[in-house]
This record gives C-alpha cells, sequence and structure tokens, in this order.
C-alpha cells in the first residue's frame, strides 16, 4: 500500500538532557555544528538547536528547571555524519578525545568499517562516517 507523501519544510530531532552545558561544548565546541539558536523561559524548558548550514535539518537539546533526565539508548542508536573528506574525520575526532571524548567500539561492526563511533556526554553514540551516504 502507498500513502501520500506530504510536504515538509523542517526536521527537528529533539532531546532533553540533565548535562546541558557539557552537551553543548560537545556538540557545538567538539563536532562544530552551527548554533542556529537557543531559547530560555520557555514553559520551564530552555534550549539550544544546531544545523548544517544550508540544510533543514536540526538538532535540539532542553533541559527543564525540574530536571531533564535523559538515560541513554542501546548502543545503536546513532546519530550519523556523513562526512566525505577523511582530513574532517580525523580534525574532529582528534578534537574530541582531546577533550575528553574517546572512541568506542561500535555495536554494528558496519560502522566501524569507515566509520568512527564516539558517545555524547549522555552516553549517545555519534558516527563520524567517511562517506558520501546515500
Amino acid at each position: 500500500m502507498k500513502f501520500p507523501r506530504f510536504q515538509t519544510s523542517q526536521i527537528r530531532i529533539a532531546r532533553p538532557t540533565d548535562q546541558f552545558e557539557k552537551v553543548i561544548d560537545f556538540y557545538e565546541s567538539g563536532l562544530g555544528l552551527e548554533r542556529l539558536t537557543d531559547f530560555a523561559g520557555h514553559r520551564g524548558y530552555e534550549g539550544v538547536v544546531y544545523g548544517l548550514p544550508g540544510l533543514p535539518y536540526h538538532l535540539e537539546f532542553t533541559r527543564h528547571e525540574a530536571g531533564s533526565p535523559c538515560p541513554a539508548p542501546t548502543k545503536d542508536n546513532l546519530l550519523v555524519f556523513y562526512i566525505e573528506k577523511q582530513s574532517e574525520v580525523m580534525e574532529v575526532t582528534v578534537r574530541l578525545r582531546q577533550m575528553g571524548y574517546k572512541e568506542v567500539e561500535a555495536e554494528n561492526l558496519y560502522w566501524e568499517e569507515k566509520g568512527v563511533t564516539i558517545e555524547d556526554p549522555d552516553g549517545w553514540r555519534v558516527v563520524l562516517m567517511n562517506t558520501k551516504g546515500i
């Protein structure tokens, strides 16, 4: 059965964290993502939104004044960045290593063929994949 398609202008993945400052440092200073916007005082929430220049895909991290527990998922829940230049993969990997974030073994060994897997402060895994993607 084929379902009708819909048009969307953006997609955002949003996630709470109790390590707000550490997560900001990881994604902004470590990965080098561009901060698109941030907000505070929104019904007890504050947050930061990251993106890649010119793309309608966003990553949002929030915390609530009453706390924002966010247990890590399985080791195979991943945020994958496809990076064509090996030198850029290595640059980010070295920068994160210097910040104290080490590579971890991927649950699915496919990601180790051309990628580097690193856990963020909450234990969520990020893969820097040295391919063009799909």
